[in-house]
């Protein structure tokens, strides 16, 4: 999910794994788009057994298991209305807003902590 700090060319992103079962975030990363928050968010990940992984088509995810590895629309219909939830709830992550964030630090905070609280502690 694309938002960002100070202006639109200090791009943030908010990479997440969403459980189906449970519907719920049960890890998230902030970062750039790039193989190296891939890896936080994997880290973060480990200890959990991943059945499969939906994304686009963006290359960084070449570097995912190509077995457990679905690309495309189709699985990622549910993670799109998350984005649309989070997109309601905090007024950082909307797009054309007053409400932006002007550091990295409270802009991850802010955005981690209402994640933690709404998926975490349930």
């Amino acid at each position: 999910m694309w938002s960002f700090v100070g202006n639109k060319k200090q791009q943030r992103w908010l990479w997440y794994a969403w459980e189906p079962r449970l519907k719920r975030i049960i890890a998230h990363a902030f970062g750039r788009r790039n193989k190296k928050t891939l890896r936080k968010l994997r880290g973060l990940l480990s200890g959990f057994s991943v059945g499969f992984w939906c994304t686009d088509n963006f290359n960084a995810y070449e570097m995912l298991p190509n077995k457990k590895h679905i690309t495309g629309k189709l699985y990622t219909q549910r993670i799109k209305r998350e984005n649309l939830n989070l997109r309601n709830r905090l007024k950082r992550l909307n797009r054309k807003t007053l409400g932006y964030s002007k550091s990295v630090e409270m802009h991850d905070n802010i955005i981690g902590t209402f994640i933690e609280r709404r998926h975490y502690l349930q």
